[in-house]
């Protein structure tokens, strides 16, 4: 008979070799002052074996983007991080990129069927945006200086381009995309018709997790 608190505990173990050394640990855990201590980390422990209770879609709550994997997926000048993604991560409403351009680096002349959202961190840099993207070709872009705290929003299918057109210091910012995953339409100029703009699907950075491709429907 032993006490935990107030209350008497019985314990009956069979006494083999083995259960009577596990007996006198369990005895000298409960008979002295670190019993709670004891079952606190033996919680901890076996919530540690099983990292799932910390993590949403396979992803771990709380993460350090630092660790996270980066790639310029071929275009020079790029840094790209996927921190919360559709096909990588399983998210279904939006997606959020970290990028970094180098000084001179841009995107290509594109479109997307999905609402875009850029909040620029540091740096300073050029957004071409054709508003009239809808005729048979995007046209002429206009101009906006985007810089350090601004912030950013592309209708869906209107044709633009990022630039970082700051020849001494990188553009970097947060962008976030609903609708994923992306599925891209390339120009090569602004006046490429839309029936001949490429599309990229799946987008560079979901390429190595994306499974089947099934055909995509033009909304323009």
């Amino acid at each position: 008979m032993a006490m935990l608190g107030d209350e008497p505990v019985e314990l009956s173990l069979s006494l083999t070799p083995h259960t009577e050394i596990w007996r006198r640990v369990i005895l000298e855990k409960i008979m002295g002052s670190t019993w709670t201590s004891f079952l606190i980390t033996l919680l901890l422990s076996v919530a540690a074996a099983d990292s799932s209770l910390f993590e949403a879609n396979g992803v771990p709550i709380v993460r350090n983007i630092s660790e996270i994997d980066q790639d310029n997926y071929g275009r020079l000048g790029l840094s790209h991080i996927t921190i919360a993604g559709s096909v990588m991560h399983g998210f279904k409403e939006i997606e959020v990129w970290l990028q970094t351009f180098a000084p001179g680096a841009r995107t290509p002349i594109h479109r997307h069927s999905c609402e875009e959202i850029f909040v620029v961190l540091k740096g300073s840099g050029t957004l071409y945006l054709a508003s009239d993207s809808h005729k048979n070709y995007p046209g002429s872009p206009q101009q906006f200086p985007i810089f350090t705290n601004t912030t950013f929003h592309i209708p869906i299918n209107d044709a633009h381009q990022v630039w970082n057109t700051n020849e001494h210091e990188d553009l970097q910012f947060l962008v976030i995309i609903s609708r994923p995953p992306i599925k891209v339409f390339i120009y090569d100029d602004w006046y490429m018709p839309h029936t001949a703009a490429k599309l990229k699907f799946p987008y560079y950075w979901d390429e190595l997790s994306y499974g089947q491709t099934s055909p995509v429907k033009d909304e323009l």
